[in-house]
């Protein structure tokens, strides 16, 4: 594919993307500015297909926040206004994706971007997922000291909630491998697979022990934790390229 059909495929998936936030209300206003703007960065920088991830990933957690949502209201461990992301959420969770795609478009690595991008959207995803489905389990326990906690502790983790992390982080290693064909990434299929849901995975856990420890304690915020687990999830990405590919 030439280079300025995908650019066209970019900007239409930028635009597709503010359609279906604000028709279905996954965002709110600062939060489509930001999604734009990284939209944008992500597919001409990066590739478009590196932005069909972050967007079924949007997707796939809107879904998941509106689940059961009256329930975690009740328990006060929803996300406000039914979930419609702002643009603090929006850079938390695609900043790092941006940041390799401008390296990326500077560099010309894609295998070492391809595989960063995606694993930090699966560690993103595994999030998301983890918490919006494990927030209503009771078997919640501390990931520091194994303690009973609240469903929807910071930095507790249940049963529900690591398989849903599981999920999620499969499901953006699935997206990633169906297309990475199309771009010019050169890793095997089963490693990429194998790579993106097990970072993905692993990010999770990194997101819970940052808020057991730092955000409990009010040293930083939900949105600070999300963007250094997602950072994580690049870095280890490109450690394990450097080491074993």
């Amino acid at each position: 594919m030439d280079p300025t059909s995908d650019q066209l495929i970019s900007v239409g998936l930028v635009f597709g993307l503010m359609m279906l936030s604000a028709v279905r209300g996954m965002l709110n206003r600062s939060g489509l500015i930001a999604a734009a703007i990284i939209g944008l960065t992500v597919s001409l920088f990066g590739h478009w297909t590196w932005l069909t991830i972050l967007i079924s990933f949007l997707a796939v957690g809107s879904l998941a926040t509106l689940w059961r949502y009256e329930e975690k209201a009740a328990l006060r461990v929803a996300e406000e206004n039914k979930g419609a992301r702002g643009w603090k959420n929006v850079m938390a969770n695609g900043g790092v994706a941006s940041i390799v795609a401008v390296f990326n478009f500077i560099l010309d690595q894609p295998d070492w971007a391809y595989l960063a991008a995606c694993a930090s959207i699966s560690v993103a995803a595994s999030d998301t997922l983890a918490s919006e489905i494990g927030s209503l389990d009771s078997r919640t326990r501390s990931i520091i000291n194994l303690e009973a906690v609240p469903a929807g502790t910071n930095g507790g983790m249940s049963v529900t909630g690591t398989f849903a992390a599981l999920a999620g982080a499969a499901l953006i290693g699935f997206l990633s491998v169906s297309l990475s064909s199309i771009t010019d990434v050169n890793i095997p299929l089963l490693t990429l697979m194998i790579a993106v849901t097990a970072i993905g995975w692993l990010g999770c856990q990194v997101d819970s022990i940052l808020g057991a420890l730092l955000e409990n304690r009010g040293l930083i915020g939900k949105h600070s934790v999300n963007f250094l687990a997602t950072l994580f999830g690049a870095l280890m990405a490109i450690l394990y390229h450097a080491r074993f590919l």
